[in-house]
């Protein structure tokens, strides 16, 4: 499978996109102000206790107070709550845990008021970003994620993921941490460090020892609520924990950014490095590389599938309700129930696709198409298994109901990706009535004679909607060419399908846009 990511940046947001195989497969956005990301450690305060929870609310800097119950504080609250008071009254002068004197594990059953108490200091990550109505989710298990290992403060466990093959290589992996790694730290090594050398694990591993000593040096001086360390932008995160040999290209429209990726590249994954590329092209780059034109058709309520068959996805503050519907996907020679199962597997492969893609969290029920043969149900909830291993995000799939019902439990650890692909229609504003395409190119070629005639301009680009764009090079001879030899200048024309129905713009020779006012 070859793997690509296209990455956009603008002066909001930086939206990145994965294309496997040319098909759009998982979109993240990262506003340019975006705070309370998950990872993000935190310097907070205690505002309230709730005892009938046993829970407490943390002011971390955010509008609404975080939410920390008493399992997230973790077995070693205890060791970090003294070790943060030290670092902040100057008793503690080092980052190093080598000599700092771990105390017991807090009781697995304990009760909140025991352990904090109101205006008290206290360190905590995001674990679940600002959701609906909803403040941050935090924890006191502090952890730092790197591209091989994730390091543990407090900590001497080791853990080896077991998705790893083989016995051998764990037993390899572990034994290295144990050499390596620092007292008082615990690791978890990741699948990713499969076959990689020493020299690779041991750079990770100064890594997250270097981003603890940057939080341990933050913390001196933080007054809470402080973010006392940042983790890496969504960008650099995908980045992280999706590029692998199957990635044959990262393209970014961003100069900066670029170089900002290839560096970073350079630090985890040198032989990749070369892959990163600027795109200079001058159509926007999701237009270029087709992004565009698959989230307009992915992210609304009806998805359409090539063999014909849809979905239909609801949203609820409960849940999420997928519908699957066979629509034209229908043939004779083939039974209802072999029929049924045909379509059922195209829709798990959309399903899966579209819980990346929308990143959905929460609880989602999958309608499918109903079957009788039990042998199809267990193939059809196999299938769905196997589709959903990619997914980074930790999920729960049960077997279908007698009803036909799938049910599926997702970690929502960040707001869904929402993207509206209603256009409004620039000319009636919604009302329902829009000015017939005929009118349009008139006003088009008014504006094209008045920037060539009055303005001087002696090349320019025309930026349309494809439907206008096919108008306009239909028949012999087209507008297009009629415009040409009418007015002598180069008009260059370019579908983008980023720009509504009767949207258009024009450029000069440089690429910049034109008034249009003046031309009207």
């Amino acid at each position: 499978m070859n793997n690509e990511l296209i990455i956009n940046s603008t002066s909001g947001e930086v939206v990145t996109a994965v294309l496997s195989d040319k098909r759009l497969t998982e979109l993240v956005r990262e506003k340019n102000d975006a705070q309370f990301s998950v990872g993000d450690i935190y310097l907070g305060k205690v505002s309230k206790i709730a005892s009938s929870l046993n829970a407490a609310f943390i002011n971390v800097g955010y509008q609404k107070d975080a939410f920390l119950h008493y399992y997230d504080l973790g077995p070693q609250f205890a060791s970090l709550n003294q070790y943060t008071k030290g670092v902040m009254t100057e008793k503690v002068k080092h980052a190093s845990l080598m000599y700092f004197k771990m105390l017991p594990d807090i009781p697995k059953s304990g009760k909140m008021s025991e352990m904090l108490q109101t205006g008290q200091n206290i360190l905590v990550q995001i674990a679940k970003e600002p959701i609906s109505s909803k403040g941050p989710r935090i924890t006191s298990q502090i952890t730092l994620a790197g591209r091989f290992l994730v390091l543990i403060p407090f900590s001497d466990k080791i853990a080896v993921s077991q998705k790893i093959r083989t016995a051998e290589e764990r037993d390899r992996l572990k034994k290295l941490l144990e050499s390596i790694k620092p007292k008082g730290f615990g690791v978890i090594v990741r699948t990713v460090a499969e076959d990689k050398s020493v020299a690779e694990i041991d750079a990770d591993l100064n890594g997250l020892v270097k981003k603890w000593e940057e939080c341990f040096n933050n913390l001196k001086t933080a007054r809470a609520p402080q973010k006392t360390l940042g983790e890496l932008g969504r960008t650099s995160i995908v980045i992280r924990d999706l590029v692998n040999t199957s990635f044959s290209s990262i393209w970014v429209d961003d100069p900066e950014l670029c170089t900002e990726i290839k560096d970073y590249m350079h630090t985890i994954a040198p032989e990749k490095e070369d892959i990163v590329k600027q795109y200079k092209g001058s159509a926007p780059i999701f237009d270029h590389f087709g992004v565009e034109k698959q989230i307009k058709a992915s992210f609304g309520k009806t998805v359409n599938m090539p063999s014909g068959a849809y979905l239909i996805i609801e949203h609820t503050e409960a849940l999420h309700v997928i519908d699957v519907n066979s629509g034209t996907r229908i043939k004779s020679k083939n039974d209802q129930e072999t029929n049924a199962l045909e379509v059922n597997l195209d829709a798990a492969y959309e399903v899966a696709r579209q819980l990346r893609l929308r990143d959905l969290g929460g609880i989602i029920v999958v309608d499918f198409i109903d079957m009788y043969n039990q042998e199809h149900r267990k193939r059809l909830y196999s299938k769905l298994m196997e589709l959903m291993k990619p997914d980074r995000a930790k999920h729960h799939i049960l077997p279908p109901s007698k009803f036909g019902l799938v049910q599926i439990t997702r970690e929502r650890v960040r707001p869904q990706t929402i993207i509206n692909t209603m256009e409004k229609c620039p000319a009636c504003g919604g009302s329902g009535e829009v000015e017939s395409p005929l009118l349009l190119i008139d006003k088009i070629e008014n504006t094209i004679r008045y920037i060539l005639n009055q303005q001087n301009e002696k090349s320019i680009t025309l930026l349309l909607h494809p439907f206008i764009y096919a108008y306009l090079n239909q028949g012999f001879p087209s507008l297009k060419l009629k415009w040409k030899y009418r007015y002598k200048q180069k008009i260059k024309i370019t579908a983008l399908d980023s720009l509504q129905f009767l949207e258009y713009r024009i450029l000069n020779k440089n690429g910049e846009e034109i008034n249009l006012s003046d031309g009207k």
